[in-house]
């Protein structure tokens, strides 16, 4: 059973949420009080972490506003991983190199070459290092003579480089909880368990600022999801425009050079590329995680980018996970019935919430946006899904639904495990007042082995 510290905080936790869902009712302007541009945290009821571009504690983060029509944003979370290489596997390269003298004139780079010293011969691009101890291939993308791009006060510039020397590292869109209503992607619960998931998973997180209801309801928090992953993709492109408009700069691209680098440019002079994106990102390793309602949000994102094809290219969609999802249903299951009135979030104010979510007309609990398990669900078949991690908790009563959807993927073969924790309630890893037990830390270390399965470079795949 969960600790009596954590039933009293549930206690006044629920009479904190009802009040504040039933004042949202109340407010007649609550529907139209963002307008379009809408809101998507709520400082009132939350307490805001800053963004932080220095290393302080490991990650580097920063804001950025993507749509100037609304207010969804997106807070980037860079580990220092990014500006280093395994010392350890450098070594044992060195090893393998004084072993086979011919693995020193000719080496294979996965992440690309730099312009110096490459032949072409029948199409076939070789480059011969004239240093191999600076330039020595490694699983993680990098060279041990990467410049520092810290300035004097330990702010990280992150440019796009000239080089592909740089160690890049898949990409992971995270989307909050707070069933619709509520939380933001800056909240301090929400920064400290995206920097442990960077550091732990060694990926780039975005945490991505939706619009919330009642100011907005279904679909904007489905379609700003789509929006950031979108986003994503035209970072992606641009990166590459402007490293081929750089060495082409009379082809009439509108550049602009600062840092010694040459950037495509808007209007008003300002570089379209987001740096540390362009510098470190790896679109093609992409990663979907939701917590609670997120997860109904990242499922969503991960079927149109199933639909999306390879318009979404060069970003691809490789896992995603889904921690305690916010399914329900008409037809109430086991726990729904056993758990209804269980810790922080019982079933009769996740309805609140579903009904300030949904407009009048849409209002159904067997809705597409809430039970995935519906037979008139639109979309690409389960086949189709990427490998799907779902994280339940004993104390939940959206466990059961949860359970059943992946059990629905791996009928049809769809890596689906479930991770169920024992004495865990509703958001126990993510919850401002459980992160830091060692429950919630073993649950993102537990995350962290399953997604490198699918994040590792080839060749370089870790044993579990």
């Amino acid at each position: 059973m969960p600790s009596i510290g954590v039933k009293l905080y549930s206690v006044f936790f629920k009479f904190m949420l009802k009040h504040r869902l039933q004042g949202r009712f109340q407010n007649p302007d609550s529907d139209v009080g963002g307008g379009n541009f809408g809101v998507t945290s709520r400082p009132e009821e939350e307490t805001a972490a800053a963004a932080n571009p220095s290393f302080t504690d490991g990650v580097a983060t920063k804001d950025i506003h993507i749509d100037t029509s609304t207010s969804v944003s997106v807070r980037i979370f860079l580990p220092d991983t990014c500006l280093q290489f395994s010392e350890t596997l450098n070594k044992s390269l060195s090893r393998v190199a004084r072993s086979d003298p011919n693995l020193n004139v000719l080496r294979r780079n996965s992440h690309g070459s730099s312009n110096n010293n490459v032949s072409s011969n029948n199409g076939v691009t070789v480059k011969r290092f004239q240093n191999q101890d600076n330039y020595r291939r490694n699983s993680y993308g990098c060279s041990s003579d990467d410049v520092g791009l810290k300035s004097e006060n330990g702010i990280y510039r992150g440019y796009n480089p000239m080089g592909n020397n740089f160690r890049k590292l898949p990409v992971m869109l995270q989307f909050h909880g707070g069933g619709f209503v509520s939380g933001s992607n800056d909240s301090e619960s929400n920064d400290f368990f995206c920097r442990r998931i960077a550091k732990l998973c060694d990926v780039i997180v975005l945490a991505v600022g939706y619009r919330l209801a009642p100011e907005h309801k279904y679909p904007a928090a489905y379609k700003d999801g789509l929006k950031v992953l979108h986003w994503l993709v035209k970072q992606s492109n641009l990166a590459g425009c402007s490293k081929s408009l750089g060495s082409q700069r009379g082809s009439g691209g509108d550049l602009r050079k600062s840092d010694g680098q040459w950037h495509i440019t808007d209007a008003f002079g300002a570089s379209m590329v987001e740096p540390w994106l362009a510098a470190h990102g790896d679109p093609s390793r992409c990663v979907l995680l939701g917590v609670s309602c997120g997860g109904n949000i990242a499922d969503y994102v991960a079927r149109k980018a199933l639909e999306a094809g390879k318009l979404l290219d060069p970003v691809k969609v490789v896992a995603q996970v889904l921690m305690y999802p916010f399914f329900i249903g008409s037809v109430p299951t086991h726990s729904e019935i056993k758990l209804a009135n269980s810790y922080f979030y019982d079933k009769a104010m996740s309805i609140l919430a579903w009904k300030l979510f949904l407009s009048e007309e849409e209002f159904n609990l067997d809705h597409p946006a809430a039970n995935p398990l519906v037979a008139d669900r639109e979309g690409p078949p389960l086949k189709l899904m990427p490998p799907t991690l779902t994280v339940v908790a004993e104390h939940d009563w959206m466990r059961d639904r949860a359970i059943a959807y992946s059990e629905e993927l791996r009928k049809v073969n769809v890596d689906a495990p479930v991770l169920d924790y024992k004495d865990a309630v509703h958001e126990f890893a993510t919850l401002d007042m459980l992160l830091k037990t060692p429950q919630a830390q073993a649950c993102a270390e537990d995350i962290a082995i399953w997604v490198k399965k699918y994040i590792s470079l080839r060749g370089h795949e870790f044993s579990y």
